[in-house]
């Protein structure tokens, strides 16, 4: 997430390898999948042709399972791994002729901006190894500039995400995000091409849709640095500029998606246009009329016991912040409240064995034995009756193995002052996550991804 929240951003470069989810039913009206990529294979010695054809085969096995034959399909390559600085990014197709950009996919942000030519702070390299390419209006036949006077602008204006204070009459933005980085630059309209893969017969295809987009003129602090560069950033938040929001409002995509991603070994997962169907699926309700994706947090428990935290602590009001769902935020952050109550209760139920130490402002501990034996559950309870049960992985991150002696550390930190709980990736792996923007309501169930 690169927002006012607390943005955690990370990236890592490596070889792409297809990992898709199994095993699950996707609804809606014209489905979509981002397909999330490993980035260091267990297995060097197999071809990237031979993953490829595989990945296609079990493309295939889940279009049988959708409600339509075609699939829009963005293809994802990073990982989650908080200590190999971890990014999901996608390559998206821009403009006429089509040409390709890497930009990371952001659930805490709505709008897709893409780096321009003469563009000021723009990095010219990138540490992910990919190749970095400036969008440039005047090459593209289908470019148009965004006028303060037409009503894609109003709506962005109406959300924070669009400015008209220039003289010049384009519609224009500029974000200032919460690790201190910033963007500025001007929408234009133009092509998004989609990769349209369908059945045998007829394996693939191009469909293309106009959507309104950031021209990005200039860059300062993290997104100027070349080592975690992307062309842009594709925002997947629930405004009426988002292009997941575009896309359902022109009948070329459902209004919904879909996560899972795997939580270990090399990550992984797969993000859809649409709903993951499962019948053990709880589902909360969305608060109303938020920027982002906030649910109403009711109380947390260790172990069934309920901790004593005021329930007015994870509320959503003019003062406070509220409970975030983000799968663009690596670690989890607690609401000052709440934090010492959770800690102290996690420490409290662990045997003596078990070790406790501070890192840095981490609780953490050491222990010669498997996490899921000694360490409790926990579950973030949500009104619908929804319950999120956390597994000690799910809330623990591993650190050095020193002499049979494993260190691991609570995945995550205090929030001071704002009212603030996130629940980022290290709560969310290892689950099928489901943003229902039609229904307003976020459901969840654990999933092997």
């Amino acid at each position: 997430m690169r927002d006012s929240i607390i943005p955690v951003t990370l990236t890592l470069s490596g070889i792409a390898v297809a990992l898709l989810l199994q095993g699950v039913v996707v609804l809606c009206t014209s489905p979509a999948t981002l397909k999330l990529e490993r980035a260091f294979p267990h297995n060097d010695l197999m071809e990237l042709s031979q993953l490829r054809d595989r990945d296609d085969l079990r493309h295939r096995r889940l279009l049988q399972q959708a409600s339509t034959k075609d699939v829009i399909r963005f293809p994802l390559q990073g990982t989650y791994d908080p200590y190999r600085v971890g990014l999901y990014y996608s390559k998206v197709q821009l403009g006429s002729p089509p040409k390709e950009y890497y930009v990371q996919v952001d659930t805490g942000s709505d709008i897709l901006w893409v780096n321009c030519k003469d563009c000021k702070g723009c990095p010219t390299s990138s540490g992910l190894k990919i190749p970095v390419v400036l969008y440039d209006p005047s090459s593209s036949s289908t470019s148009s500039l965004i006028s303060c006077s037409d009503k894609r602008c109003s709506i962005g204006i109406h959300s924070g995400d669009a400015d008209c204070s220039d003289s010049n009459n384009w519609c224009s933005y500029s974000f200032k995000y919460g690790d201190g980085s910033a963007t500025s630059g001007y929408y234009v309209s133009d092509l998004i091409h989609l990769e349209m893969m369908s059945d045998n017969s007829n394996p693939s295809s191009n469909a293309s849709s106009t959507v309104m987009f950031g021209c990005s003129t200039f860059q300062a602090g993290e997104l100027s640095m070349s080592d975690r560069a992307v062309d842009g950033i594709l925002g997947f938040g629930q405004q009426g500029l988002s292009v997941i929001s575009q896309l359902a409002s022109q009948g070329a995509a459902p209004d919904a998606f879909s996560h899972c991603l795997v939580g270990d070994g090399d990550g992984g997962g797969i993000l859809v246009l649409g709903q993951i169907m499962d019948p053990n699926m709880v589902y909360s309700p969305l608060v109303p009329s938020q920027q982002h994706y906030n649910l109403h947090l009711q109380s947390i428990s260790v172990n069934d016991k309920t901790l004593s935290i005021d329930p007015s602590v994870f509320e959503t009001s003019h003062n406070r912040k509220g409970t975030v769902i983000d799968s663009g935020t690596t670690l989890g952050y607690l609401a000052e409240e709440a934090y010492n109550p959770f800690v102290n209760a996690i420490t409290k139920a662990v045997p003596q064995s078990v070790q406790p130490f501070d890192a840095k402002g981490y609780q953490c501990y050491v222990t010669k034995n498997s996490v899921s034996e000694v360490f409790p559950i926990v579950s973030f309870n949500f009104a619908g009756d929804a319950s999120m049960v956390l597994k000690p992985e799910n809330y623990l991150l591993k650190q050095k193995t020193v002499g049979g002696e494993t260190a691991w550390c609570i995945g995550f930190q205090k929030v001071k002052g704002r009212g603030l709980t996130i629940l980022g990736d290290v709560v969310l792996k290892d689950k099928s996550v489901v943003y229902d923007l039609g229904g307003q309501r976020i459901g969840w169930v654990d999933h092997d991804c």
